[in-house]
């Protein structure tokens, strides 16, 4: 491989109440996945869902190709992109805002890791093998040391300097004047995106207890700062998901994974580093592993893409404007 797309398709619902009463929406946008002809679909896909901070109820399908042809392919076969082209942000038949995401990395601006070898996560499951450990981990600067385009390249940025006046921020009219359109966000150089998961499906009682008790709360404490203060540190948008039952659309699996934007990745690395909310969550991670004489059950993994302005696509169909990268439209 050279490349990867990672496709984020979501539907955008008032409420989880509103979600349930008429999910024609996102069945639509799902069934374009999960009904496309074997060979178009995606090698991996999966569900998950958030409430943002507006109260709004996210569901997203997460894909994943080998390349630009298999997913320009799939949208082609399937019939997604008719469909898309299609929608009109007015239209209350679904009663749902739509969202397509599009990342599609060369391989030299992505990096994956993890700290169990056995159970793949997003683009790794399109993996032939695995390494084995790595030097290039657990120091400050290690996840620049281990995206190859980094050895020679900055790797900067255009910083998101957002106004301190209040009178310089959307009003909730100019928020929900986006619901009426569909907006295509002009993309940024060298955009940082971070996808980092968590499962404890597979933990011992006593080590599921530790975390929830002593890990978890400090992790939604950190993406709910990114989530409503995130511009203090480039963040354009965070949202700590829940992965779902693709059958049930329930948040039964016990993982989740936080997704988040930031203007490069110079200010995700000065957040892990400096910031009091990810200082609370590494220095309460080396206590859980110590209690647990460092053998876990716990997954950790997380995925980096590093793009230039061709490699990303974001477009808003009757969202709210606060939605992922409709927030860079601010300040």
């Amino acid at each position: 491989m050279t490349g990867l797309v990672k496709a984020i398709i979501g539907a955008q619902y008032p409420s989880k109440e509103a979600f349930d009463e008429n999910r024609s929406g996102f069945e639509t946008l799902k069934k374009y996945i999960s009904d496309a002809d074997k060979d178009v679909q995606p090698p991996h896909w999966e569900l998950a869902s958030v409430t943002d901070k507006r109260g709004y109820y996210n569901i997203v399908v997460l894909s994943y190709w080998p390349s630009n042809e298999t997913f320009d392919h799939w949208k082609d076969e399937s019939g997604f992109n008719t469909w898309w082209e299609s929608l009109n942000p007015e239209d209350t038949e679904h009663g749902c805002g739509f969202f397509l995401e599009v990342l599609t990395p060369t391989l030299d601006r992505f990096e994956t890791v993890f700290s169990n070898n056995e159970v793949p996560e997003g683009a790794a499951n399109m993996r032939e093998k695995i390494s084995g450990e790595m030097a290039e981990h657990a120091y400050w600067g290690s996840m620049r040391d281990r995206l190859a385009l980094a050895q020679i390249d900055n790797l900067e940025g255009k910083k998101w300097i957002t106004s301190p006046m209040e009178s310089d921020l959307p009003t909730s009219n100019e928020q929900d004047d986006a619901k009426k359109k569909r907006i295509k966000v002009e993309p940024k150089h060298n955009l940082c995106i971070i996808r980092s998961g968590q499962d404890w499906s597979a933990t011992l009682p006593s080590e599921r207890d530790l975390y929830l008790s002593t890990m978890h709360p400090v992790l939604i404490t950190g993406m709910t700062f990114l989530r409503d203060h995130g511009a203090e540190v480039g963040c354009y948008s965070m949202s700590l998901m829940d992965v779902l039952d693709p059958s049930t659309y329930e948040s039964n699996q016990e993982r989740t994974f936080g997704l988040g934007y930031f203007d490069d990745i110079a200010n995700l690395e000065y957040w892990s580093k400096s910031h009091q909310t990810h200082i609370d969550i590494f220095g309460g991670f080396l206590k859980y592993a110590k209690k647990l004489d460092n053998v876990l059950s716990l997954r950790l993994f997380h995925e980096i893409f590093v793009l230039e302005r061709g490699m990303q696509r974001f477009e808003y169909v009757g969202c709210h404007g606060e939605t992922g990268m409709l927030n860079s439209l601010r300040g």
